[in-house]
């Protein structure tokens, strides 16, 4: 299996290569225009990531999430929830990179075979960075009704959270 999975991408590269040539397909050229247009995409892109970027650097020094942290933990420990995967829960769905940065400080702070780290390693697997997603993609595209993505994408990430809980403490606890 090791070796089929090596193979796969390779593989995958050769087909369309070779389907592009069997159609006729000026294969080379319509890859550098593709890259040229995701080049674009990139620059258009730039203004929502620095802006998103600045507002979670901005939620984080303002102390607004040493205060959400202290509302939430009586809860978190009502449920058992380890309170210390709150705030990969709150910062998961704003910044990719942010919360691989949380996810490294608890390793760091607990051990890598913690339930803590086990459960906030599944919750980065399993959710998105919706808030992230919606400014900057959605934003770069000019979607400006965003109400009904923002819910179902909250609404996905809580079900992550959950799942998250109960998979690490099934599995591991």
């Amino acid at each position: 299996m090791q070796h089929i999975s090596a193979l796969v991408i390779p593989l995958l590269i050769l087909f369309i290569i070779s389907h592009g040539l069997y159609k006729k397909v000026a294969v080379y050229e319509e890859f550098v225009e593709g890259a040229k247009e995701g080049f674009s995409t990139a620059v258009r892109i730039i203004p929502y990531l620095v802006a998103i970027l600045f507002a979670i650097a901005m939620f984080r020094a303002s102390g607004s999430m040493d205060i959400l942290l202290a509302l939430m933990s009586p809860l978190f420990s009502f449920l058992d929830i380890p309170v210390e995967t709150l705030t990969m829960a709150i910062i998961r769905p704003m910044s990719g990179s942010g919360s691989v940065g949380v996810l490294a400080d608890l390793i760091q702070t607990h051990g890598e075979d913690s339930i803590i780290v086990k459960i906030a390693a599944i919750m980065f697997g399993s959710t998105e960075t919706t808030l992230y997603v919606l400014a900057v993609y959605f934003g770069a595209v000019g979607i400006k009704k965003t109400g009904y993505a923002l819910q179902v994408g909250l609404i996905a990430d809580a079900t992550g959270f959950v799942a998250a809980v109960a998979v690490g403490y099934w599995f591991f606890a």
